[in-house]
């Protein structure tokens, strides 16, 4: 036992939580984090029920430890052919410059969680100790009936009405997501104002202002990052770009080398990738979407359907600059090396840390 109530519960030692990442995160390194005493994460929302129930087996095929699987609970994508049209045109010459068209059409090319029977179904026969959900609540049966199973459940909140709705719906524990995380925001809405609040910030009010415990993500990159968001009161402390340049991550050569790169140093909150607010390297994608009004942006997924066929077609010219390289604002700070030795660094500088806070 930890004494640390969330961290038992989670079947976990160090107050860590490698974030789900779509994209980036692997079998092999929630494998790899779970096993160091940490809690491993896949992300399944950008993948189908069969794609999920393969990656759980991966990972269990790897270790034993606890691991949590990520969703994505947006608002299912409503369709505007008129929208897209201009969206496809919008980008045709950009294509152009690869030698490459756009795709004819866009389609939504995941389905949220939100109405997805399947993938419910392919959660609560493999059981993982952990589900997380990003982007807003499933409904109030499936989340009974993934406590009903036995599994954790953990939720995203970037403002306090969040964290409330969150705590209504009977969610174990709140993922407090500050202004600074990379990747896409969660706004339960992404058309209403963001607070834009920072991770400490945003941490302090939920732990005074909810019963639940609280996980501090964003711009968290090392032992002393964890320590000060656990003297904020949160329980844990969840880490995403810190573990994209692990061997175990999936990004490409062009992300990896952007992020060891003077680029780490700017990163912009956009939402043309992919039709959501999402934090990433400043790059040649972010840079064409900077005058671009939101209202013009097709709904997401759908607008990552064209923003993913940029990035190949561009990218089988030998450039990198239209990829989905989401990065916080830690991105300077990362550091390339296995998953399991990050953890075992994390928690020695977690150590030392506490150790000077010592009178």
């Amino acid at each position: 036992m930890t004494g640390n109530m969330l961290l038992d519960r989670l079947g976990i030692r160090l107050p860590i939580i490698q974030a789900p990442m779509a994209g980036v995160s692997s079998p092999a390194m929630a494998a790899a984090v779970s096993a160091a005493g940490a809690l491993g994460s896949i992300a399944v929302g950008a993948t189908d029920a069969a794609g999920a129930r393969a990656m759980i087996s991966e990972v269990r095929a790897r270790s034993a430890g606890p691991l949590n699987v990520n969703l994505f609970c947006h608002r299912p994508a409503r369709a505007d052919a008129a929208k897209e049209a201009a969206w496809i045109a919008r980008f045709r010459s950009v294509f152009a410059a690869f030698g490459a068209a756009p795709p004819p059409a866009l389609s939504e090319i995941y389905r949220s969680f939100v109405e997805d029977d399947a993938m419910l179904a392919v959660l609560l026969d493999t059981r993982p100790s952990v589900v997380s959900f990003h982007f807003g609540l499933p409904h109030e049966d499936t989340v009974r009936a993934l406590r009903d199973a036995g599994i954790v459940l953990l939720a995203s909140a970037t403002s306090l009405a969040e964290a409330q709705a969150i705590a209504a719906a009977g969610i174990d524990a709140i993922v407090a997501q500050g202004w600074e995380a990379g990747g896409h925001r969660g706004l339960f809405d992404p058309d209403a104002p963001d607070e834009r609040m920072e991770t400490l910030a945003l941490t302090l009010l939920l732990v005074r202002e909810t019963a639940l415990p609280v996980i501090a993500a964003g711009g968290i990159m090392d032992g002393r990052g964890i320590a000060a968001a656990l003297a904020a009161g949160a329980s844990a402390a969840q880490l995403g770009t810190a573990f994209i340049a692990s061997d175990e991550s999936l990004a490409d050569a062009g992300y990896r080398a952007r992020l060891a790169s003077d680029a780490a140093y700017r990163t912009e909150m956009t939402r043309v990738i992919s039709g959501r607010p999402a934090r990433c390297l400043a790059n040649r994608f972010t840079a064409l979407g900077a005058d671009i009004p939101a209202r013009a942006i097709p709904a997401y997924p759908i607008a990552y359907d064209l923003g993913k066929a940029l990035h190949a077609a561009a990218k089988a010219r030998g450039e990198s600059g239209f990829g989905a390289q989401w990065a916080g604002e830690g991105a300077p700070r990362a550091r390339a090396m296995p998953a399991a030795r990050l953890i075992e660094t994390l928690a020695a500088e977690l150590e030392q840390a506490r150790r000077m806070e010592q009178p």
